[in-house]
Parts: structure tokens; C-alpha cells; sequence
């Protein structure tokens, strides 16, 4: 199994994730996260990941996973592995965790992602609502991320597990510690909203690791690191 978990990005080196994959090839963009936003907005947002991962030297294509929610789940789940099974890598783009969890239980994507990467098929990168949603647990993420989204967007109720293929919960956007004054600048999230995830972890008993934008967790096989 191989997991590149970060909180935006490549994080401050994209040297890891390259040493995962290998030599660069199709990648499968999904940007589920993103479908509560605008069409206008969520269409910037593809075309800002897809961007860097071409300069990389990967050749970037959208999965939608709206393509693959139907009355037939098992024939689209069905479609939705064969055509994963195409790509070396996932990009699971930021956004609204709980909508993405919602958009991967509707597709059939929470079964098939798991299976391709326990059968080593694939690299799975995510950054942000890409990474949470590979945790046990959503627990606490709603102080950034609106679950009321998921019925307007997906038609169902917020789900409140992850994929559990991570043991523990993960809290993006973490302020560097090192930094005078970090603690109230968050580049990409309310600073107040990331302590109020953390207590609420905490609260709750729950194992997590926050992540810094420069950070990551990489997973390759039994092995498990910071970078």
C-alpha cells in the first residue's frame, strides 16, 4: 500500500511522492471535495491541481466521480475500477471532506480505492479533505467543513467515518509551531477552526497527527513517515 497524505500539495517537496510513484504517468484527478462549489469555481480548482502535476511530468485526467452515481451501484462501481485501474495515481484534491466522503459512498469509490491499494495497484494522494477522508473518522472536521453541504449537494445525510485505511485521524493546516505569531496564521484555514478540531480529538480520545502545509505522511508497505 502506498499513501501520500498531505495537507496541500506536494507539501514543501515533491521528491517523496515522486520516489512513490516512480516514473510519472496517467494520474486520476478527483476533485469531489469541490462539487458544492460553483461550476466556475470548481472548474479553477481542477485545472489549479492539474496544472503542477503536469509540470511534474504526469498526465493529468479528471475522474468525476458524479459519473458513477446511478441506481445500478454495482455496474458503476463495476465501471469506476476498471477505469481506476488505468492510472499509477489518485490526486484527491482538498475541499469539503464530508461532501467527498458522501460523493465516494454514492460512486462505490470507498470500496474500489481500498481494494486497489491493498493490491498495490495504484499510488492514493490526497491533501487536505483528499487525506481526511482516509482516516477512521471525520470527528471534529466540522469545524471547518460544513456537513449541512452534503444533503444540498449529495442528497443524503453526512457520513462521519473515513475510509479507515489510516489508523489514525488527521488535522490539516496546523500552524508551524517554530514560527513567532504561526498560531493565528493559517495559510489555508481559520487558525481557531484547526485548535477547535484538535480539542475536539483530544476530547474524544481520538489518535491524530496534524499536519503543516509543508508536511506529509508517506505509507510504503508496513512503513510510516513524516516528510
Amino acid at each position: 500500500m502506498r499513501l501520500f497524505l498531505s495537507s496541500y500539495r506536494f507539501g514543501a517537496d515533491p521528491a517523496p511522492l515522486l520516489s512513490l510513484v516512480g516514473r510519472p504517468g496517467r494520474v486520476g484527478v478527483i476533485a469531489a471535495a469541490a462539487d458544492a462549489w460553483p461550476r466556475t469555481a470548481r472548474t479553477s480548482a481542477v485545472v489549479s491541481d492539474v496544472m503542477p502535476l503536469t509540470r511534474l511530468g504526469f498526465t493529468p485526467e479528471e475522474v468525476d466521480l458524479r459519473d458513477y452515481i446511478g441506481s445500478d451501484g454495482h455496474a458503476r462501481s463495476a465501471a469506476l475500477k476498471e477505469r481506476l485501474e488505468g492510472f499509477g495515481m489518485l490526486w484527491v484534491r482538498g475541499g469539503n471532506t464530508f461532501v467527498l466522503r458522501a460523493q465516494m459512498a454514492r460512486s462505490g469509490a470507498d470500496r474500489v480505492i481500498p481494494e486497489l491499494l491493498l493490491s498495490d495497484s495504484l499510488v492514493y494522494a490526497g491533501y487536505s479533505a483528499g487525506a481526511c477522508v482516509m482516516t477512521p473518522t471525520l470527528h471534529g472536521l466540522d469545524s471547518s467543513d460544513d456537513p449541512a453541504e452534503v444533503v444540498a449537494t449529495c442528497g443524503m445525510e453526512p457520513l462521519w467515518d473515513g475510509l479507515g485505511v489510516v489508523s489514525f485521524a488527521i488535522v490539516p493546516h496546523h500552524p508551524p509551531a517554530e514560527l513567532p505569531g504561526a498560531e493565528d496564521a493559517v495559510p489555508l484555514e481559520d487558525a481557531a477552526a484547526v485548535r477547535r478540531t484538535v480539542n475536539a480529538l483530544r476530547l474524544a480520545g481520538i489518535e491524530y497527527r496534524t499536519l503543516t502545509d509543508d508536511q506529509a505522511i508517506v505509507v510504503n508497505g508496513d512503513r510510516t513517515e513524516l516528510v
